[in-house]
């Protein structure tokens, strides 16, 4: 995807926050929130995710390479890949809340 894509928005996703009357947060706080929290799992497999300008995922491996996920479900893929095996993300230890990140329960 272009930039230019990338400032429009690109398609629309379930997982992507959506404007609204109501919302408790603005959708650039929601989708922080998203990165950090997928970000904490995925650094159990060393790999790291963030966000590339507010429409898709970065997924980075431990040995450099990286790739881009539009949408929640290519996070996934792209996570089997970067960390060399799948995750069941409806596996019951991944239901669970990840660790905190100082290390406590």
């Amino acid at each position: 995807m272009c930039a230019l894509c990338g400032v429009l928005g690109g398609a629309a996703d379930w997982s992507r926050p959506q404007a609204g009357i109501g919302r408790e947060r603005p959708a650039r706080a929601e989708r922080a929130r998203m990165v950090a929290l997928l970000d904490r799992i995925a650094r159990t497999r060393s790999v790291r995710i963030s966000d590339w300008q507010g429409c898709a995922y970065l997924v980075s491996g431990a040995t450099g390479g990286q790739e881009l996920a539009e949408s929640l479900a290519q996070v996934w893929f792209a996570l089997d890949r970067r960390s060399g095996a799948a995750i069941d993300p409806l596996a019951p230890q991944w239901l669970d809340p990840p660790p905190a990140p100082d290390g406590g329960g």
